[in-house]
């Protein structure tokens, strides 16, 4: 008896170690839970042959080699009764829940061109190394680790801490690296390095790149995270600059398979402090629950499966899949969503719609929008350019103007932004190209009223209405074309301008009409006109005048 216990005592420890090392999932839906047993009966079976080879002690070795076994076979055997897609595809389809049918524009607010993202995160990347090597003590010890895009006090975000380089920098820093790195999403010039917070210094103590109980993984295991799914260490701020390590559990919802998040627990960076939190309570500052990974394999096989397994390897018919790419997305209540595009199994460069999944709540929604993948907008942005070799970034999708619209980078080698790119989700070939955000919507403005579409100013939180009595106005003829300036009474630190393509009423504006004008929101100086209407044409008092004046002139001739 003394052997059988010394026998199991050391297979304990044996699987103790491997658990440290591997921080398998102690819970029954998890695979890894029969791979500790395994590793428990196997090793049990070899001491016990090592330690006495009497028949008794064969026995015992032979009853806990004979329930690996059986533990292996399971394994095996399990995953494809219980969660195999062949026999589950409808648990599958479902696993994202009821995806309801939705009209974009009133889903999906209008966004302000301020908010509008230039950054992508290869960029953010860029800058914030940029940023890293102005302090030389700091990145000779430290690097970036990863960037995730944030709602940060309303405004955008994206934001990495800072983390070890290797163990030998882990050794010599054990109190943790100094801080985060902040990237405005649009505004490149706008980039922090963090590193205290009131006065106070701050410490990434716990992280993806440190070692053995600093180790952010491990350090939530062994505090008692281990009989549940972890995923998606993400670095987020509070409120108030704080970072904090927020990371997904999740358990398994078809036997083995469909990993669905249950809620979140967050690390403090510094001290270590965990803390559980249900999706309905999750602290409203945290984005993200939902990893990406989850909503797009969920995605995925809510199309997929649409009528079974079969169906999906060999006809095919009605199966919907996500186009490439994944974007996180806010609305104007800051919430984020996960976008993806949906196209039909042909894999074409057109869209039948996309879909939106609350990146917390899961909630997803499907809009029917016919229209081009993120690709082909990429590709039409680039071609429009093409001397200039430009590569633009994975587009994000806005509300422009009640029109679905991507909205891309274009960068040039170095990886800088160039230009601004918008392009209509239904039509690829309507865009609107410019060097700044505001040239660009007014170019895409244009765009869409030469293609004859209904622009909804209502819908533009981007623009100003003003009325006022026209001071001065004069032409000017440039390559061809003729431009009117004017200033307004109502605005008179402002130049307006604009061609007679926009309105045939600017040719006959005189000083002293009154007008109504919308341009860009925020603009001084020299402001384009996106919309124009001389009050005066049109009153019937002013005619009768003008007929009368006319007449008089008539007169005095005869």
């Amino acid at each position: 008896m003394k052997k059988v216990l010394q026998t199991y005592g050391i297979a304990l420890i044996v699987v103790a170690i491997y658990a440290f090392v591997k921080l398998p999932v102690l819970r029954l839906d998890f695979i890894s839970l029969f791979s500790v047993l395994i590793i428990f009966f196997a090793v049990a079976g070899v001491l016990d042959m090592m330690l006495d080879r009497g028949e008794k002690t064969s026995k015992i070795a032979k009853y806990n080699f004979t329930i690996a076994i059986v533990l292996i076979i399971y394994s095996i055997a399990a995953p494809f009764v219980t969660s195999s897609p062949i026999l589950h595809s409808k648990a599958y389809r479902n696993l994202i829940g009821k995806v309801e049918e939705s009209k974009f524009t009133e889903d999906v607010s209008p966004v302000s061109v301020k908010d509008i993202r230039l950054v992508d995160e290869a960029m953010a990347m860029k800058l914030g190394d940029k940023k890293l090597g102005e302090v030389p003590a700091i990145g000779s010890v430290s690097k970036l680790g990863t960037f995730h895009i944030q709602s940060v006090k309303g405004n955008l975000y994206w934001v990495a801490p800072l983390v070890h380089r290797d163990i030998i920098k882990w050794i010599t820093s054990l109190d943790g690296t100094s801080g985060y790195v902040m990237v405005s999403a649009s505004n490149p010039q706008d980039v922090r390095l963090v590193q205290e917070i009131d006065g106070k210094p701050i410490k990434i103590v716990y992280q993806p790149e440190a070692y053995l109980l600093q180790d952010l993984h491990r350090h939530m295991y062994v505090n008692g995270l281990m009989n549940i799914g972890m995923s998606d260490f993400t670095l987020e701020i509070n409120d108030e600059g704080r970072p904090y390590w927020v990371t997904t559990l999740y358990e398994h919802s078809i036997g083995y398979g469909g990993s669905d998040a249950t809620g979140v627990a967050t690390v403090d960076a510094e001290t270590g402090e965990i803390k559980k939190y249900n999706i309905e309570n999750t602290p409203k500052w945290i984005d993200r629950i939902q990893p990406q990974d989850f909503i797009v394999n969920q995605i995925n096989d809510w199309g997929l499966y649409v009528k079974g397994f079969l169906n999906s390897v060999i006809s095919e018919e009605g199966v919907l899949v996500p186009t490439e790419g994944t974007s996180l997305v806010y609305g104007n209540d800051n919430k984020a969503y996960w976008y993806t595009g949906i196209t039909s199994s042909g894999g074409d460069e057109s869209t039948i719609g996309f879909m939106l999944v609350d990146s917390r709540t899961k909630e997803a929604k499907l809009y029917k929008q016919p229209g081009a993948t993120e690709t082909a907008a990429m590709r039409s942005a680039e071609g429009k350019v093409q001397e200039k070799n430009y590569e633009a970034t994975f587009p994000v999708m806005y509300n422009i103007l009640g029109t679905p619209t991507y909205v891309s980078s274009l960068k040039d080698k170095a990886g800088l932004v160039k230009m601004v790119a918008f392009v209509s989700v239904e039509d690829f070939s309507v865009l609107g190209l410019g060097e700044t955000k505001e040239e660009a919507l007014r170019s895409y403005r244009e765009a869409l009223s030469s293609k004859g579409n209904s622009i909804k100013l209502e819908d533009d939180t981007t623009t100003q209405e003003i009325e006022g009595t026209v001071l001065r106005i004069s032409p000017d003829v440039k390559s061809g074309n003729t431009y009117y300036y004017m200033t307004i009474d109502s605005s008179e630190n402002i130049i307006f301008n604009a061609t007679s393509k926009l309105s045939t009423e600017i040719p006959l504006t005189n000083v002293g009409d009154k007008v109504k004008v919308s341009f860009q929101k925020g603009e001084k100086g020299l402001v384009d006109i996106m919309e124009f209407d001389n009050l005066n044409i049109g009153n019937i008092d002013i005619k009768k005048k003008i007929m009368l004046h006319q007449l008089k002139k008539t007169q005095k001739k005869k």
